[in-house]
């Protein structure tokens, strides 16, 4: 069993900021790709930022240069730099990881969810 708890969100005003934690725990023999994903009411899910277990990043169009993952290996933790936040950022916010379990099953794990509200 692998379980990704979240933490960070909360209510901000426009052009503020906030950092969503996920952290992952259980059977995790490794992590590969970590990722954070938003859904907004009566919206699909929809990727706002992957980091590979190496690095590499990857972004929608609408977060880049305003968001910023990273993650700590050693913590299986990834985080989300959120800045400059607008009111059409909020969702909740869902991560996302792939994990190989110690007994090598690969998983793909989702965390329960954090809302962000950015109002004024």
């Amino acid at each position: 069993q692998v379980q990704l708890v979240e933490s960070g969100g909360g209510l901000v005003q426009p052009g503020g900021s906030l950092r969503l934690s996920c952290a992952a725990s259980g059977s995790i023999f490794s992590i590969n790709t970590m990722g954070w994903y938003s859904q907004a009411p009566g919206e699909q899910r929809e990727l706002v930022a992957t980091i590979t277990s190496y690095g590499f990043t990857n972004y929608a169009d609408s977060v880049k240069g305003r968001f910023t993952i990273s993650r700590d290996n050693a913590k299986n933790t990834v985080y989300l730099q959120m800045n400059s936040l607008k009111p059409e950022d909020t969702a909740v916010y869902y991560c996302n990881a792939d994990v190989k379990t110690i007994a090598r099953v690969i998983m793909n794990s989702w965390g329960q969810g954090t809302q962000v509200t950015v109002s004024s």
